[in-house]
């Protein structure tokens, strides 16, 4: 019966506690300022060695009126250096800044103004010469044949499709949780079709997902039926769809916590083979489906989603066409270049002698190598001022693929898909579907 008081005590001191963070937070002040940042040119594209003007504005928030202070800046080579750092006083809202770049890459800046105890940031990028970005590595010479051998060894596995029946609205579409056997994990994503479609009449589509733990997207598939084509979502980790988020949560701080560079250091252990064997397993899965017209495979996906569309293009010729939006997966070597990987970076800006053995690895895993090995014609966004799969790292791969292609620029945005860009995507997708139709 002692402890009880002390017990008590603890209790009210957590709860204390509690309530004090929360009035904290609460508390907190919001921006009374907005920062922008512009290139002075529309298509924010120049040449090595040209004067880029970035243009910064600072306006009041309650009032959207110009305010006058000061600012900091500093502007790198897309988040590498060379790094230049420095003040400016605003003069009725504005102030400009001047860099340039000598080689092909992108200038970043980034603007910080302090008002009070409120921070904001602005972020712009330009374009050097983008297209004449080269791969930071060379392909190794064996990269063709290994994807040949490890498709062999996904063709020795049988299919074994399980396909369970997904509720879906409308008695126009039919729809199923789909299970493949593939090479370790199965092939998990939702499949759906045209009710009564004829032999040879669809084209289809494989859409991917981007970095995370999560279900297939049901909606994804049925949207593409909708619009008349054999549609495949499939998660990236091969895992039931359709669990709770509690499910995905512990898988995500569980057994695929980190997973984006584990087994780096050998071109059997990293964690993307399985993901893109699944790939082949999915279109196997779709070219098989009677109602498929017999030549039309489209892959399409965003982030780690666009790694994927690039891999599925380089490693398997029965895909026609590709949608890569800010791709993941580009360029693992750059840094070794004075310049910036994307997403999963296998290795970090920090590591200024990788292990050889991690060098050699990942340059088979390179969205940068897919591409210079793909057949199909491709279509890329790439934000410019993205700093998860930065826009170098995109245009890498974008300049390695050698077959007709097109790229969306979305220079004011980050790691994103705009409404334009979706948009872009999604026509892009439909026009080849025509295109093939027509054929």
């Amino acid at each position: 019966m002692k402890k009880l008081p002390l017990i008590f005590s603890i209790v009210c001191a957590l709860a204390f506690s509690v309530l004090v963070r929360g009035a904290e937070k609460a508390a907190e002040p919001k921006p009374t300022h907005a920062l922008t940042a512009t290139a002075d040119r529309k298509d924010a594209l120049y040449k090595r060695g040209e004067a880029v003007t970035f243009i910064v504005k600072l306006t009041e928030q309650e009032t959207g009126k110009a305010a006058d202070g000061e600012i900091e800046w500093t502007t790198t080579k897309d988040g590498m250096p060379p790094t230049k750092s420095g003040k400016a006083t605003l003069q009725n809202g504005e102030a400009k800044i001047t860099g340039s770049l000598d080689e092909p890459g992108f200038l970043q800046l980034r603007a910080t103004y302090q008002a009070g105890k409120t921070k904001v940031t602005a972020l712009a990028g330009a374009g050097i010469e983008p297209t004449a970005i080269k791969p930071s590595a060379p392909m190794p010479k064996d990269f063709a044949a290994f994807w040949v051998e490890k498709k062999k060894q996904l063709a020795a596995v049988p299919m074994k499709p399980r396909l369970t029946p997904a509720k879906t609205t409308g008695t126009d579409l039919e729809a199923f949780d789909l299970q493949i056997d593939a090479v370790g994990a199965p092939v998990s994503g939702y499949f759906a079709r045209p009710a009564g479609a004829k032999p040879r009449s669809l084209p289809a589509i494989l859409t991917v997902h981007g970095a995370g733990v999560r279900s297939s997207d049901l909606n994804s598939a049925v949207n593409w039926a909708r619009l008349g084509a054999l549609g495949l979502d499939i998660n990236a980790h091969g895992i039931p769809n359709g669990q709770s988020k509690e499910f995905y949560d512990q898988l995500a701080a569980g057994e695929l916590k980190d997973y984006r560079v584990r087994g780096r250091e050998s071109r059997e252990t990293i964690y993307f083979l399985g993901m893109f064997q699944r790939l082949v397993r999915a279109i196997d899965f779709l070219t098989a489906q009677p109602e498929w017209d017999g030549k039309t495979v489209v892959v399409s996906g965003s982030s780690q989603g666009g790694f994927q569309a690039i891999v599925a293009a380089g490693i398997d010729a029965r895909v026609t066409y590709f949608v890569a939006g800010v791709p993941a997966g580009c360029d693992h070597t750059a840094s070794l270049v004075g310049r910036i990987a994307g997403w999963p970076k296998f290795i970090s800006t920090s590591e200024k002698e990788p292990k050889k053995e991690v060098v050699e690895a990942v340059s088979y895993f390179d969205g940068v190598n897919f591409a210079a090995q793909a057949r199909a014609p491709g279509f890329f966004t790439v934000g410019f001022i993205d700093t998860t799969c930065p826009p170098s790292s995109v245009y890498a791969a974008y300049n390695a693929l050698k077959t007709p292609k097109e790229i969306h620029h979305d220079i004011a945005a980050g790691h994103t898909n705009t409404p334009a860009a979706a948009a872009a995507m999604k026509a892009a997708v439909q026009k080849h579907f025509a295109a093939m139709k027509g054929q």
